[in-house]
């Protein structure tokens, strides 16, 4: 007799959300490394006057490109998103004194956010680095504005298994076995949509083969997200976020006339108990 094959529903994994206005808290931080917080979301978490001036940097940057990857936007900086590891520590080399100007003379919140950091890891017995390899070190962040039409400015997608597939000549890969921390800060944003949406599944190596996503993560469907549970961080200029990247998480497309939303992103975690890498 033949059995039927059972379609698996997407699991539901519950959201540790917290949302609060004011300064960020490095114990915080590390509790979303643990694995204790899902998405953290702080308010008016640096200056807006700040903000501005990133965005207006970003506006008249020189390194500002499109993407040539399949996922639809404009940046500055370096992706290791399917890339080799000589490449995307090249790209990073080529784009450091691009990021550099994003900041000008300002005070740098991303760098400000990981000395802490470090410096509270380092009391811990615990090193906090930028990712490394023969071919050169990864750069702090990049500045990224999505630009997809469709439902969605950045389709739905996880951030593990681009890590996963990263390949030996990164030391990044382990950081896949325990949690992949994006972090975002929010120069700009639209008046209307641009909300960074989190579902609540983490998938696992089955999930993406039956999405078709094993190496990249990117993009899940609509129809497999459709049951699953989701929480919309409703953001404005100044704002931080911090997530889970393992969730399956996107944004909502936004308005077409106005402010653009503009993020500076990075990814980090523990590769080892005593060791912590950043990316981008």
């Amino acid at each position: 007799m033949v059995t039927a094959q059972v379609s698996q529903a997407p699991a539901i994994s519950p959201l540790a959300i917290k949302e609060r206005t004011g300064s960020i808290s490095i114990a915080e931080i590390i509790a979303i490394m643990k694995g204790e917080i899902t998405g953290l979301h702080i308010k008016h978490g640096f200056s807006v006057e700040v903000a501005d001036e990133i965005a207006a940097n970003f506006t008249r940057n020189p390194g500002l490109k499109e993407r040539e990857d399949g996922v639809p936007g404009q940046y500055i900086g370096a992706s290791h998103y399917r890339k080799h590891a000589a490449t995307y520590f090249a790209e990073a080399q080529n784009a450091r004194p691009f990021v550099d100007a994003l900041f000008g003379n300002l005070v740098d919140p991303v760098r400000g956010l990981f000395d802490a950091l470090r410096r509270e890891l380092h009391n811990q017995g615990v090193e906090l680095r930028l990712a490394s390899s023969k071919h050169g070190q990864a750069n702090i962040c990049r500045a990224i504005c999505w630009s997809g039409t469709g439902t969605y400015a950045l389709e739905p997608h996880d951030d593990v298994a681009q890590v996963l597939c990263a390949g030996k000549e990164y030391d990044l890969a382990a950081v896949a076995n325990n949690t992949v921390v994006a972090l975002n800060f929010y120069p700009s944003m639209p008046e209307e949509g641009g909300n960074l949406r989190i579902w609540s599944h983490k998938p696992t190596a089955t999930d993406r083969k039956s999405q078709g996503v094993e190496t990249t993560g990117y993009p899940y469907s609509t129809a497999y997200l459709d049951a699953i549970p989701s929480h919309d961080f409703q953001l404005q200029a100044g704002d931080i976020a911090l997530i889970d990247g393992g969730f399956i998480h996107g944004v909502t497309r936004q308005s077409g006339y106005g402010k653009h939303r503009l993020l500076l992103n990075c990814f980090f975690g523990f590769a080892q108990p005593d060791l912590v890498l950043w990316w981008t």
